[in-house]
């Protein structure tokens, strides 16, 4: 059961104001007990820094997306990077062609742990209505893809909906999962090490 905190705030009468209530574990005046794993990803997923990788009409959904109207910023991501070494983020939007391939596997590499990915519309998640030899039938055929958003250019709330399923992966990932065996086994599944 939990109890109210109040964090040392109060209203003009002096009265403490009751701001969360408090989670399960110890609670105090002011303070609560948590798992580290718990503010580490309360930390993660209100700071991603996304990278865009955008190759068509998705990425000017995106770029919606990114504006005033919309503002992913809200959710933390107010960074959008280009570099691949300081982005925890992978969204790759629009037709992936398999020349493309391995440039797009070779930018996954070089993101740091943790890391995570999006396929944004069509022709990411599946390769859309390009059904032919020289277009990658979707991104996890060379990369493992964390949230998919379908759509054909999706909406840039459906864009904003899938950021936000990789913000609740990201809050309730443990640290230690990307040591596990099963995700060393998915990442070599990909022939990455």
């Amino acid at each position: 059961m939990s109890r109210p905190v109040s964090f040392n705030v109060k209203n003009e009468g002096g009265k403490p104001i009751n701001i969360v209530d408090a989670p399960a574990g110890f609670t105090g005046e002011g303070f609560f007990t948590t798992k580290l794993s718990d503010v580490v990803g309360l930390g993660r997923k209100n700071s991603l820094w996304p990278l865009p990788f955008a190759t068509s009409c998705c990425g000017i959904e995106f770029m919606a997306t990114m504006a005033s109207h919309y503002d992913l910023a809200r959710f933390g991501a107010e960074r959008v990077g280009f570099s691949p070494r300081q982005c925890d983020l992978l969204m790759v939007m629009g037709t992936i062609a398999k020349k493309m391939g391995p440039i797009v596997k070779q930018v996954y590499l070089q993101m740091a742990e943790p890391r995570w990915v999006i396929a944004v519309g069509a022709c990411a998640c599946s390769g859309g209505i390009f059904d032919s030899y020289s277009v990658l039938q979707g991104i996890d055929q060379i990369i493992p893809v964390d949230v998919y958003v379908p759509g054909c250019p999706p909406r840039p709330e459906a864009i904003l909906d899938g950021f936000m399923k990789v913000q609740d992966l990201v809050g309730n990932e443990s640290i230690r999962r990307r040591n596990s065996d099963q995700y060393k086994a998915l990442l070599n599944g990909y022939g990455i090490q």
